[in-house]
């Protein structure tokens, strides 16, 4: 067993690599605590999250602004002003923003909770709070190495306008979709609530700040044990998700030395998993398939019929798992086929109230392709070819250097390909009588959605109008 004074100098030796780590690269991050919220109930320990990680990161280099109690125009200003700041830095910059106090999903997006907010209705929280997405694209439009985002945002709502309608917890978001280099951490798995805590800090922050101490650690390996022990503090309740399109290594303390992130092993089967499991005590196995935290470890341990308590709380992750996958396909469609879909899969879920409105909302719109062709240009002349004139010879094109067209990589030749398409052809129209929420920062060729634009949940193609 490691003595208090060994443990001591392993934490002093790793503090200093942290800030060699930090010398290499530039490290800044913005640590926001949310508790005095003033038309409900205020929060215990956000505050107290954010000071013990702002403590954290600036051990492990990082260049730390702190805020707390935002309301929503001084939440928007500090994300803002923390853009312009990983600006300055440059590309060679992680960026981390932390952020505990209240979160919600109304009508699949997300939304983080200034503590001014008082909403009547669900209409209101997009007016009122900050979307997640917007933060999202705000942070990736910046040129930077990696972006680390951590979310102890998932607690119950507290609003009881509209906490009997709206979703639980928070929905999926999936970064893999969006800029490579950025890592989005939940403290709890989309469509569960998270626990504030007891003892002055949430379990997430909790586990958090013991593993991201850890001299060395990789950070997928750090949120293996974040996941771990929050689950084991909860006893099952909670376990946090992430989603992640790291391509660089990250430690908070201990050097990376620029090594590339390491290469993802093959995904392993739910029957890999089942063999994996087999013969194991339940308390083993199940710290296997929670560190893991893949879809066919669970599915892989349920099927081998796990005796209560483990067994049905691994079935309700699963469960949850595949409503929430379901919720974002169907806001990602965004049509009333969709909703009606999911609500056939799903008739009675804390989800039932928002699909139907959204059915509702979206009935009578008409479908993309018959706007695109009423609006396609008709003045155009149609001739036989047989009595077209002619065409003039074209002049011969100078071709490019055998060595360039060479040097062209097949991906480059693609998007080549895809900028000639869509300069020939007219733009299509997307079009939305009721628009959801504001648009975030999204790139468009020739009027199609890119960046992350309006699009339902997560960090998805845009859909915005043109």
């Amino acid at each position: 067993m490691v003595g208090p004074v060994i443990r001591n100098a392993m934490v002093a030796a790793a503090m200093l690599l942290g800030c060699h780590a930090a010398s290499a690269e530039n490290r800044i991050a913005l640590v926001i605590g949310q508790s005095a919220y003033r038309a409900v109930v205020p929060l215990p320990n956000p505050v107290n999250d954010a000071r013990a990680m702002a403590q954290m990161l600036g051990d492990a280099g990082f260049e730390v602004q702190s805020a707390a109690d935002l309301s929503q125009n001084e939440l928007r200003s500090r994300i803002a002003e923390f853009a312009a700041s990983v600006a300055a830095k440059g590309p060679d910059t992680v960026s981390l923003l932390f952020y505990a106090g209240h979160g919600l999903q109304i009508d699949g997006e997300n939304y983080l909770v200034p503590v001014d907010v008082d909403p009547k209705r669900e209409a209101d929280i997009p007016l009122q709070a900050v979307r997640l997405n917007d933060i999202i694209n705000t942070l990736t439009s910046v040129p930077s190495k990696t972006r680390i985002i951590l979310l102890d945002a998932c607690r119950n709502d507290p609003f009881p306008a509209i906490n009997k309608t709206a979703g639980r917890g928070l929905a999926q978001v999936d970064v893999r979709l969006g800029t490579a280099g950025t890592l989005l951490s939940f403290s709890t798995s989309p469509g569960a609530e998270a626990e504030d805590g007891r003892d002055g800090n949430s379990p997430y922050t909790t586990a958090l700040l013991q593993a991201g101490r850890e001299p060395g650690l990789p950070i997928e390996e750090a949120f293996k044990r974040v996941r771990l022990s929050v689950n084991k503090a909860t006893d099952g309740r909670q376990t946090p998700w992430e989603s992640s399109s790291l391509v660089n290594d990250f430690r908070f303390f201990g050097t990376a030395d620029g090594a590339a992130a390491s290469p993802v092993a093959n995904k392993r089967t739910a029957e890999d998993w089942k063999r994996e499991l087999k013969g194991k005590p339940v308390e083993t196995a199940n710290e296997l398939v929670v560190a893991d935290g893949s879809v066919e470890a669970y599915q892989a341990f349920v099927s081998l019929g796990v005796p209560p308590p483990l067994g049905p709380l691994a079935r309700e992750w699963l469960d949850r798992h595949y409503r929430m996958v379901a919720w974002n396909n169907a806001v990602l469609r965004n049509d009333a086929a969709a909703y009606r879909d999911f609500l056939a899969k799903y008739p009675d879920s804390d989800l039932t109230a928002t699909a139907r409105k959204l059915e509702e909302r979206t009935r009578n719109r008409p479908p993309a392709a018959s706007v695109n062709a009423a609006l396609a240009p008709t003045n155009v002349a149609l001739t036989c070819p047989c009595s077209a004139p002619p065409a003039a010879p074209r002049k011969a094109e100078k071709s490019e250097p055998a060595k360039k067209r060479a040097d062209r990589t097949p991906q480059r030749r693609i998007r080549e390909i895809e900028e000639e398409i869509v300069v020939r052809r007219a733009p299509p129209v997307y079009y939305d009588p009721e628009p959801r929420g504001s648009g975030g920062i999204g790139i468009s060729i020739g009027g199609y959605g890119g960046g992350y634009g309006r699009g339902g949940n997560g960090v998805s193609p845009g859909r915005g109008r043109y």
